[in-house]
C-alpha cells in the first residue's frame, strides 16, 4: 500500500485519487483556520513556492476535530486561506483525521508514522505536551493525530518518510524535503 491507494474530496467537492501525485514528494498536513498554528500556512506556502518546480506538492486537509478551530464551510476555508495566506497548494474538503471517523488516508499515515512525542526540548513542544496531557489526556493515547498542523512527508514512491507534530515549523523540515527531491 501507499498514499496513492487513497482518494479524497477536494475543497471544491470533487473526488480525486492521490495517484495523480505519483512521482511527487508530498507534504500532507491537517489544517485549521482558527488555531494558534494557523500562521504555518505562510511557511507552507513558502515551501510550496520554493520546491514545487522540483516536484513537491503540499496537500492541506482542514479538520474541525481539535477545539472546533475549523468551523467554516469548505468555501469559507478556501477563501480564508487564499485571502489571508495566499495559499495556492491543493486543499481538500474538511476531513476527520483522528478517531473512528478518521479518513482512511490519515489512518494509513498514522500507522506508517506513529506518534513519537512532542519535542519537549522546545518551548512550544513543552506547552503542547503539557496542555494535551493535562486538559485532553485521551488525545495523547495511541498514534492518532494530536492537533492541527501535523505533517507527513511522503517520498516519490508514496512511502511515508517522517511525521512532524504541530509544533514543528514547516521551514524546519526544508532539509528533509530537499533530501527527498
Amino acid at each position: 500500500m501507499s498514499v496513492y491507494d487513497y482518494k479524497a474530496t477536494t475543497i471544491r467537492g470533487e473526488e480525486q485519487s492521490l495517484k495523480q501525485y505519483e512521482g511527487k514528494v508530498l507534504l500532507i498536513v491537517n489544517t485549521a483556520s482558527k488555531c494558534g498554528f494557523t500562521p504555518q500556512y505562510t511557511e507552507l506556502q513558502k515551501l510550496y513556492e520554493q520546491y514545487k518546480g522540483q516536484g513537491l506538492e503540499i496537500l492541506g486537509f482542514p479538520s474541525n476535530q481539535f477545539g472546533e478551530q475549523e468551523p467554516g464551510t469548505n468555501e469559507e476555508v478556501e477563501s480564508f486561506c487564499e485571502i489571508n495566506y495566499g495559499v495556492k497548494f491543493p486543499l481538500f474538503a474538511k476531513t476527520d483525521v483522528r478517531g473512528e471517523t478518521a479518513h482512511p488516508l490519515f489512518q494509513y499515515l498514522t500507522e506508517q508514522a506513529p506518534f513519537a512525542g512532542f519535542d519537549t526540548d522546545t518551548p512550544s513542544g513543552q506547552r503542547m505536551n503539557s496542555f494535551l496531557s493535562e486538559k485532553l489526556p485521551h488525545i495523547m493515547e495511541g498514534n492518532g493525530i494530536k492537533w492541527n498542523f501535523s505533517k507527513f512527508l511522503v517520498d516519490r514512491t508514496g512511502r511515508v518518510v517522517k511525521r512532524y507534530e504541530s509544533t514543528v515549523n514547516p521551514e524546519d523540515i526544508a532539509g528533509d524535503i530537499e533530501q527527498q527531491l
